[in-house]
């Protein structure tokens, strides 16, 4: 099961009840449904409604920072279907790699690395990025594409549809 909290909240189609289903045994992913169903498409804003969203109901211990992060990546890779070559640090895997700073103002004071990045780490927080053990972001910046021909041809196409 694919847990999307922003859009369930955006839509109003209701709140997964996640403690019950991962007790049940169900294996849970984290996702975003669509920037069109949740205007966004950031991973630790899902990460941290889906850490903080069930906590009222079902108290404060509820989906701990170590098993949200567990559901944002090891639990996204088998719902993909690819837990075996990624969503974990492993020898024989992809070396699939984010490094987060945690030294921002947002991120401190923790001495909980698990609750420093579902909590309080926000994608612009992500310094590198590699994949398959390619760098694909260095110091924040785009190493792939050429972001502002993208952004132009984002519009220019926004703009046939909506026109």
């Amino acid at each position: 099961m694919c847990h999307c909290p922003s859009s369930n909240l955006k839509l109003a189609s209701g709140i997964a009840q996640l403690p019950e289903l991962i007790a049940a045994g169900v294996s849970v992913a984290l996702g975003a449904d669509g920037a069109a169903c949740g205007n966004n498409l950031d991973g630790f804003l899902e990460m941290r409604l889906a850490g903080l969203l069930h906590k009222p109901r079902s108290g404060p211990r509820t989906l701990p920072a170590p098993e949200v992060v567990r559901i944002a990546t090891q639990n996204g890779a088998n719902a993909l279907g690819l837990g075996a070559v990624i969503g974990s640090l492993q020898v024989g895997k992809r070396a699939d790699v984010i490094a987060v700073d945690v030294r921002t103002l947002h991120t401190i004071p923790t001495a909980n690395p698990w609750s420093a990045i579902a909590y309080a780490a926000q994608s612009r927080d992500v310094r590198h990025v590699a994949v398959d053990g390619k760098l694909v972001v260095r110091d924040g910046k785009l190493l792939t594409l050429d972001v502002d021909r993208v952004r132009r041809e984002a519009r220019a196409a926004a703009t046939r549809l909506f026109s």
